[in-house]
């Protein structure tokens, strides 16, 4: 019943309508998975895992019906330009789609008891230690699992240490476009749950952020979206061009004008999200610090 609240179409007609969808759907995974399994001693290991599961449960059929729209339009429309005006149209209602679960996840991340979020995000928070612990890996778990530890202010960093940080971070972005390239192509709305799975790991480092203070909520999403925002686009464009061509392939095209227009349009795509990553990992390095 849930997954079936919106069609592509009115999306894309009111994309702001996407962050409500986006906030239930998360908000329901995560109430709906310590209903039933908090209290269970095998799956409360895996809650934080399980409550990806259930968002990307509910967003499938959107987004799968979304990706067979946008390759219709590349079938249909011949003007490259208008087609990528349609495309943005797509972008819009996910990216309010992917607001909407960053806003309930780092809600419920911040007001849940400490205990409930200690199980709820674990997983998230040691994603987040992985990339970002300033000392040993279980000190920063533990550390802001307990609330011990909340964030602290990023520093400037010089042009040489300035962009090796830019290096490793656009070898795990990349990575990271990599999968959600093919589990789209191969698995239709498979990127989905790479997208959710960000989602969640940047609303617990938001979390850590504004903890102990919620009106620190504001500068924490301002904090990791300044730069996220764009990453996630980039994230976004590459999982549309893998579905319009998984889609292009299934319906027999492959091969005729109609394939390689499509195959065309998707290879924009692709580069624009290159672009569009690189930026935000300069972003993220060179103007976030300068800003928080």
């Amino acid at each position: 019943m849930l997954e079936s609240l919106i069609n592509p179409k009115k999306a894309e007609r009111r994309p702001w309508e996407m962050f409500f969808i986006g906030a239930l759907y998360a908000a329901v995974s995560v109430l709906l998975t310590d209903f039933l399994f908090l209290k269970n001693l095998v799956f409360e290991k895996h809650i934080s895992i399980l409550i990806v599961c259930f968002t990307v449960l509910f967003s499938i059929p959107f987004f799968f019906y979304l990706i067979k729209t946008e390759e219709e339009k590349d079938v249909k429309i011949r003007s490259e330009k208008r087609l990528l005006k349609e495309h943005g149209k797509a972008l819009s209602a996910l990216l309010f789609l992917f607001l909407g679960y960053l806003v309930a996840f780092s809600l419920l991340y911040i007001l849940l008891p400490k205990e409930t979020t200690m199980i709820n995000f674990k997983a998230q928070i040691e994603t987040y230690c992985l990339v970002n612990a300033r000392y040993s890996f279980e000190e920063c778990v533990e550390g802001h699992l307990t609330g011990r530890i909340t964030e602290t202010q990023n520093k400037m960093p010089n042009i040489s240490d300035g962009m090796a940080r830019v290096s490793t971070i656009l070898s795990n972005n990349f990575y990271v476009l990599l999968f959600s390239l093919l589990f789209s192509f191969l698995f239709g709305a498979g990127a989905i749950f790479i997208l959710v799975w960000n989602g969640s790991v940047i609303a617990a480092a938001v979390g850590i952020f504004a903890r102990n203070n919620l009106a620190q909520l504001p500068a924490g999403f301002l904090r990791y979206m300044v730069h996220g925002f764009p990453e996630i686009a980039s994230y976004f464009l590459v999982a549309l061009a893998g579905g319009v061509i998984g889609t292009a392939i299934i319906k027999h095209e492959f091969g005729n004008e109609k394939f390689w227009r499509v195959l065309e349009d998707s290879l924009d795509l692709i580069i624009i999200s290159l672009l569009v990553l690189i930026i935000a990992a300069f972003i993220e390095v060179f103007i976030t610090p300068t800003l928080f």
